[in-house]
Protein backbone atom coordinates (compact mmCIF):
# COMPACT_ATOMS: atom_id res chain seq x y z
CA UNK A 1 0.00 0.00 0.00
CA UNK A 2 1.44 3.40 -0.79
CA UNK A 3 1.27 5.81 1.61
CA UNK A 4 0.57 9.17 0.03
CA UNK A 5 2.49 12.06 2.07
CA UNK A 6 0.63 15.29 1.62
CA UNK A 7 2.45 18.91 2.04
CA UNK A 8 0.76 20.45 4.11
CA UNK A 9 -0.26 24.37 2.28
CA UNK A 10 2.10 27.51 2.64
CA UNK A 11 0.27 30.19 5.05
CA UNK A 12 -1.05 33.50 3.17
CA UNK A 13 1.00 36.27 2.98
CA UNK A 14 -0.56 39.39 4.75
CA UNK A 15 0.04 42.56 3.38
CA UNK A 16 0.03 45.48 5.89
CA UNK A 17 -2.47 47.76 5.28
CA UNK A 18 -1.24 50.91 4.47
CA UNK A 19 -2.09 54.38 5.52
CA UNK A 20 -4.24 56.46 3.53
CA UNK A 21 -4.33 60.42 2.59
CA UNK A 22 -1.36 62.43 2.60
CA UNK A 23 1.37 62.95 5.42
CA UNK A 24 2.36 60.48 7.78
CA UNK A 25 -0.90 61.17 9.43
CA UNK A 26 -3.07 62.04 6.95
CA UNK A 27 -6.17 63.78 6.80
CA UNK A 28 -7.88 61.41 8.84
CA UNK A 29 -5.64 60.70 11.64
CA UNK A 30 -7.80 60.36 14.90
CA UNK A 31 -6.71 63.95 16.97
CA UNK A 32 -4.68 63.30 20.17
CA UNK A 33 -6.43 61.77 23.09
CA UNK A 34 -5.64 65.40 24.84
CA UNK A 35 -6.96 67.58 22.53
CA UNK A 36 -10.09 67.87 23.63
CA UNK A 37 -9.32 68.14 27.39
CA UNK A 38 -7.26 71.49 26.45
CA UNK A 39 -10.24 72.81 24.84
CA UNK A 40 -12.41 72.58 27.75
CA UNK A 41 -9.54 73.52 30.34
CA UNK A 42 -9.67 76.63 28.42
CA UNK A 43 -13.51 77.03 28.06
CA UNK A 44 -13.31 76.98 31.88
CA UNK A 45 -10.24 79.10 32.11
CA UNK A 46 -12.69 81.65 30.32
CA UNK A 47 -15.80 81.30 32.03
CA UNK A 48 -13.93 81.29 35.48
CA UNK A 49 -13.59 85.18 35.71
CA UNK A 50 -17.27 85.87 34.40
CA UNK A 51 -18.40 83.42 36.83
CA UNK A 52 -16.78 85.06 39.72
CA UNK A 53 -17.97 89.02 38.24
CA UNK A 54 -21.30 87.24 38.28
CA UNK A 55 -21.42 86.20 41.49
CA UNK A 56 -19.71 89.38 43.06
CA UNK A 57 -22.78 91.37 41.32
CA UNK A 58 -25.30 89.12 43.09
CA UNK A 59 -23.41 89.52 46.32
CA UNK A 60 -22.92 93.15 45.96
CA UNK A 61 -26.93 93.51 44.97
CA UNK A 62 -27.81 91.34 47.47
CA UNK A 63 -26.07 93.68 50.10
CA UNK A 64 -27.72 96.28 48.94
CA UNK A 65 -31.27 95.48 49.44
CA UNK A 66 -30.52 93.97 53.10
CA UNK A 67 -29.05 97.55 53.47
CA UNK A 68 -32.36 99.21 52.23
CA UNK A 69 -34.59 96.61 54.17
CA UNK A 70 -32.90 97.62 56.98
CA UNK A 71 -33.40 101.00 57.03
CA UNK A 72 -37.28 100.41 55.87
CA UNK A 73 -37.05 98.31 59.20
CA UNK A 74 -35.48 100.93 61.20
CA UNK A 75 -37.49 103.91 60.14
CA UNK A 76 -40.52 101.86 60.61
CA UNK A 77 -39.50 101.11 63.82
CA UNK A 78 -38.90 104.91 64.61
CA UNK A 79 -42.17 106.19 63.28
CA UNK A 80 -44.16 103.51 65.64
CA UNK A 81 -42.16 104.49 69.06
CA UNK A 82 -42.91 108.41 68.15
CA UNK A 83 -46.61 107.43 67.21
CA UNK A 84 -46.76 105.38 70.59
CA UNK A 85 -45.42 108.37 72.53
CA UNK A 86 -47.92 110.87 70.84
CA UNK A 87 -50.42 108.42 72.10
CA UNK A 88 -48.92 108.21 75.69
CA UNK A 89 -48.42 112.29 75.56
CA UNK A 90 -51.93 112.27 74.91
CA UNK A 91 -53.45 110.02 77.67
CA UNK A 92 -51.62 112.07 79.75
CA UNK A 93 -52.58 115.06 78.38
CA UNK A 94 -56.07 113.67 78.69
CA UNK A 95 -55.93 112.77 82.63
CA UNK A 96 -54.48 115.89 83.31
CA UNK A 97 -56.79 118.54 81.86
CA UNK A 98 -60.40 116.29 81.25
CA UNK A 99 -61.14 118.31 85.20
CA UNK A 100 -60.33 121.71 83.22
CA UNK A 101 -63.74 122.39 81.93
CA UNK A 102 -65.33 121.44 85.68
CA UNK A 103 -62.98 123.09 87.24
CA UNK A 104 -63.47 126.54 85.41
CA UNK A 105 -66.94 126.38 86.62
CA UNK A 106 -65.86 126.13 89.93
CA UNK A 107 -64.04 129.38 89.76
CA UNK A 108 -66.68 131.45 89.72
CA UNK A 109 -67.65 129.40 93.01
CA UNK A 110 -64.16 130.56 94.47
CA UNK A 111 -65.18 133.94 93.23
CA UNK A 112 -68.37 134.65 95.31
CA UNK A 113 -66.31 133.01 98.28
CA UNK A 114 -63.78 135.40 98.00
CA UNK A 115 -66.03 138.12 97.77
CA UNK A 116 -68.23 137.21 100.68
CA UNK A 117 -64.95 137.10 102.89
CA UNK A 118 -63.97 140.40 101.66
CA UNK A 119 -67.32 141.95 102.36
CA UNK A 120 -67.58 142.07 105.84
CA UNK A 121 -65.21 144.25 107.66
CA UNK A 122 -62.54 142.87 109.88
CA UNK A 123 -64.17 144.94 112.72
CA UNK A 124 -67.45 143.73 112.34
CA UNK A 125 -66.89 140.59 112.72
CA UNK A 126 -65.41 141.07 115.86
CA UNK A 127 -68.65 142.61 116.75
CA UNK A 128 -70.51 140.06 115.51
CA UNK A 129 -70.33 136.66 117.47
CA UNK A 130 -72.88 135.56 114.33
CA UNK A 131 -71.32 136.58 111.95
CA UNK A 132 -68.15 136.03 112.70
CA UNK A 133 -68.64 131.84 112.95
CA UNK A 134 -70.37 132.24 109.96
CA UNK A 135 -67.16 133.91 107.65
CA UNK A 136 -65.19 131.30 109.57
CA UNK A 137 -67.49 128.31 108.24
CA UNK A 138 -66.76 130.77 104.58
CA UNK A 139 -63.59 130.52 105.09
CA UNK A 140 -63.03 126.68 105.71
CA UNK A 141 -65.19 126.25 102.65
CA UNK A 142 -62.68 128.17 100.65
CA UNK A 143 -59.69 126.27 101.99
CA UNK A 144 -61.40 123.44 101.15
CA UNK A 145 -61.97 124.05 97.40
CA UNK A 146 -58.60 125.25 97.06
CA UNK A 147 -57.53 122.17 98.32
CA UNK A 148 -59.44 120.21 95.80
CA UNK A 149 -58.18 122.66 93.33
CA UNK A 150 -54.20 121.75 94.31
CA UNK A 151 -54.63 118.06 93.98
CA UNK A 152 -56.10 118.38 90.56
CA UNK A 153 -52.81 120.77 89.44
CA UNK A 154 -55.28 124.39 89.41
CA UNK A 155 -53.13 127.13 90.81
CA UNK A 156 -53.96 130.50 91.39
CA UNK A 157 -51.79 133.23 89.82
CA UNK A 158 -49.70 135.57 91.48
CA UNK A 159 -50.35 138.73 89.57
CA UNK A 160 -49.98 141.29 92.09
CA UNK A 161 -47.14 143.37 91.83
CA UNK A 162 -45.84 141.60 89.10
CA UNK A 163 -45.05 142.88 85.55
CA UNK A 164 -47.64 142.33 83.16
CA UNK A 165 -47.65 139.47 81.02
CA UNK A 166 -49.98 138.79 78.05
CA UNK A 167 -50.03 135.01 78.40
CA UNK A 168 -51.73 135.10 82.01
CA UNK A 169 -53.15 138.59 82.45
CA UNK A 170 -55.23 140.80 81.02
CA UNK A 171 -54.94 144.68 81.61
CA UNK A 172 -58.88 146.09 81.98
CA UNK A 173 -57.27 150.04 82.97
CA UNK A 174 -54.26 151.98 83.79
CA UNK A 175 -53.71 154.20 86.68
CA UNK A 176 -51.63 157.28 86.71
CA UNK A 177 -49.37 158.35 89.68
CA UNK A 178 -48.72 154.72 91.10
CA UNK A 179 -44.85 155.30 91.16
CA UNK A 180 -44.52 151.84 90.19
CA UNK A 181 -42.74 151.18 86.91
CA UNK A 182 -45.42 151.18 83.63
CA UNK A 183 -46.44 148.14 83.60
CA UNK A 184 -46.25 146.74 86.80
CA UNK A 185 -49.47 145.12 88.30
CA UNK A 186 -51.07 147.51 90.90
CA UNK A 187 -54.67 146.06 91.17
CA UNK A 188 -56.09 142.55 90.79
CA UNK A 189 -59.89 142.82 89.65
CA UNK A 190 -60.38 139.02 89.43
CA UNK A 191 -58.15 136.31 89.88
CA UNK A 192 -56.45 133.66 87.35
CA UNK A 193 -55.46 130.44 87.61
CA UNK A 194 -53.41 127.68 85.83
CA UNK A 195 -53.76 123.56 85.68
CA UNK A 196 -51.08 121.55 85.12
CA UNK A 197 -49.18 124.86 84.51
CA UNK A 198 -51.50 125.70 81.54
CA UNK A 199 -53.60 128.79 81.68
CA UNK A 200 -57.49 128.38 82.94
CA UNK A 201 -58.28 131.70 83.12
CA UNK A 202 -56.49 134.90 82.60
CA UNK A 203 -56.41 136.97 85.63
CA UNK A 204 -58.04 140.33 85.41
CA UNK A 205 -55.47 143.47 86.25
CA UNK A 206 -54.75 147.19 86.82
CA UNK A 207 -51.61 148.37 85.89
CA UNK A 208 -49.65 151.31 86.15
CA UNK A 209 -49.09 154.04 83.63
CA UNK A 210 -45.94 154.78 84.54
CA UNK A 211 -43.91 158.12 84.69
CA UNK A 212 -42.60 159.58 82.42
CA UNK A 213 -38.79 158.73 81.75
CA UNK A 214 -39.64 155.36 83.57
CA UNK A 215 -39.12 151.85 80.99
CA UNK A 216 -41.95 149.07 81.15
CA UNK A 217 -40.47 146.17 83.05
CA UNK A 218 -39.30 142.85 80.83
CA UNK A 219 -41.31 140.12 81.28
CA UNK A 220 -39.70 136.45 79.96
CA UNK A 221 -42.19 135.39 77.71
CA UNK A 222 -39.86 132.50 76.71
CA UNK A 223 -40.99 130.01 79.48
Amino acid sequence: MNETTETPPEPATQTPAQPTGNGAGGADAAPPADAGAGTADAGAAMAGPNLESEQADRIAALESEVASLKDQSLRALAELENTRRRAQRERDDTAKFAVSGFAKELLAVADNLRRAIDSVPQEHRSDNEVLHNLLVGVEATERQLFAAFDRFGVKKIDAMDQPFDPNYHQVMFELDNTGRAAGTIVQVLQDGYTIQGRLLREAMVGVAKGEAGQEPPRVDTTA
